[in-house]
């Protein structure tokens, strides 16, 4: 595919490409600091015991390849403290990691993180749909994975766009279980011989949702644990970059042909919508030194109930309450907190228009 190369001051970044190798030895080499989300899908370490059969007698084709076993607990948590630790280095100081698992491996390797010192956001469970049926017998049907959503350390704040997953969900609060199918149809990628190319490959519509939620156009995501691609193919048609690491060629050749038949989408497809805690603050003050409000000008509760007047440095005057257009709506209004500005308004060719519209154009103005 082709190479990205970005000198980010620290060195020079394998943008867009899929490295061949240890994603240990990978990931030392690559800058600390430099990479903005880590999505890990590490091997589970399933110990299957014998082959499973369905009720027709025939084979299910389960994870039973060389690189999802270890030889004992012990050496499956050293590695997973190993990848951990070189993943922690390479985040910035804002960065976050997503590390998905099954029941095999998700809270040995959650302990693992907490231990390097990354601080738990959310897990996410993701309900499967379609998920296989139990052929057994013996236990529940395994219809879940579970998500660890971790920041660097506990100072760290990643990036959430709160307001994007909502509109993902149909303008609801998003939840902390996602019901997606799991990976098939024409997204289940095959070789030659009409096989799985991958056994856990994972769906993009899960990936899609991480980076929507937890990502902004340009940032740079890297999977250690690359596999066919998903998370390559997804961040090329949101606009993200991504770095792959992947020891196994087969995998290699097929995400490689996956992602270069990905088509990015323009720039304004790939805005989403953003939450105002993210935005940029502005003081009213400022409203007062740029003269789009002048001292001894009066605001109008929207509500109508209450009127204030504007003072030169900031502040209001209502009836006995002097402090913060939050302070004195909050005063007034007798309740222990108010938004001023969605509270307040001024009077232009006799219309009360919010002030929080007079904050927007200044937000506009910094975003120009």
């Amino acid at each position: 595919m082709t190479k990205n190369n970005t000198e980010n001051g620290k060195g020079t970044l394998p943008l867009n490409q899929i490295l061949s190798g240890d994603c240990i030895e990978a990931m030392d080499a690559l800058p600390a600091e430099s990479v903005d989300l880590v999505f890990a899908d590490p091997p589970y370490n399933l110990q299957l015991k014998g082959e499973l059969h369905r009720p027709d007698n025939s084979k299910v084709d389960a994870v039973d390849d060389h690189w999802d076993q270890f030889d004992s607990f012990r050496v499956y948590d050293d590695f997973s403290k190993e990848w951990l630790r070189a993943a922690r280095r390479i985040l910035k100081p804002n960065g976050a990691i997503w590390v998905i698992g099954s029941y095999h491996n998700i809270f040995r390797v959650g302990t693992a993180l907490q231990d390097a010192g990354f601080w738990i956001l959310n897990d996410v469970i993701w309900r499967k749909s379609n998920p296989m049926p139990n052929f057994r017998g013996m236990r529940l049907t395994n219809a879940h994975e579970t998500m660890i959503w971790a920041g660097k350390s506990e100072k760290s704040r990643p990036t959430f766009n709160y307001e994007a997953l909502k509109a993902l969900n149909d303008g609801v609060q998003m939840r902390s279980d996602w019901v997606l199918p799991i990976c098939n149809g024409h997204e289940r990628l095959k070789d030659s011989d009409g096989n799985k190319a991958h056994p856990t490959q994972k769906p993009e519509s899960l990936l899609h949702r991480v980076l929507i939620g937890s990502t902004n156009v340009g940032d740079v995501v890297l999977d250690p644990f690359f596999g066919s691609g998903t998370t390559g193919a997804v961040a090329k048609k949101l606009g993200r970059n991504f770095i792959g690491i992947e020891r196994e060629e087969a995998y290699r050749t097929v995400a490689t042909k996956r992602i270069a038949d990905i088509r990015t989408h323009d720039k304004q497809s790939l805005e989403v919508s953003t939450s105002k805690r993210a935005a940029p603050r502005v003081p009213f003050g400022q409203l007062v030194e740029r003269g789009m409000l002048n001292p001894g000008e009066k605001l109008y509760a929207l509500n109508g109930r209450h009127t204030a007047k504007v003072r030169a440095d900031g502040t209001l005057v209502g009836n006995d309450c002097t402090g913060s257009i939050h302070q004195v709506g909050a005063a007034l209004e007798g309740a222990p907190s108010c938004n001023g500005w969605t509270y307040w308004g001024f009077r232009k060719e006799g219309k009360t228009i919010p002030i929080d519209l007079l904050r927007e154009q200044i937000r506009a103005e910094m975003a120009a």
